[in-house]
């Protein structure tokens, strides 16, 4: 599923207009996006948890040459599972 046919199922569910629709998950994406910009973690009960993880310098090896070469320290958004999800995926 791409955006566009989220937006048409958020649409169809709710009984909002596509325009409406597409507003609401701009919303959804741009206020999760905030919050991990922040460094805040979202918590949705039953759906799973956005967050955001560090990740260190590291040296690491260029596949085609095989030197060294150095890895900057990064911050990496996360997405955990929640219970209600994993189940109703299983």
């Amino acid at each position: 599923m791409n955006k566009q046919e989220l937006i048409s199922s958020v649409a169809d569910a709710s009984g909002l207009t596509k325009a409406d629709a597409s507003k609401a998950v701009e919303g959804v994406f741009d206020a999760i996006t905030g919050a991990l910009k922040k460094g805040d973690e979202v918590r949705l009960v039953g759906f799973g948890t956005f967050s955001v993880s560090k990740r260190k310098a590291s040296t690491g090896r260029n596949p085609r040459t095989g030197e060294p070469m150095k890895i900057s320290a990064s911050t990496q958004p996360k997405f955990k599972a929640g219970k209600g999800l994993k189940d109703a995926v299983n």
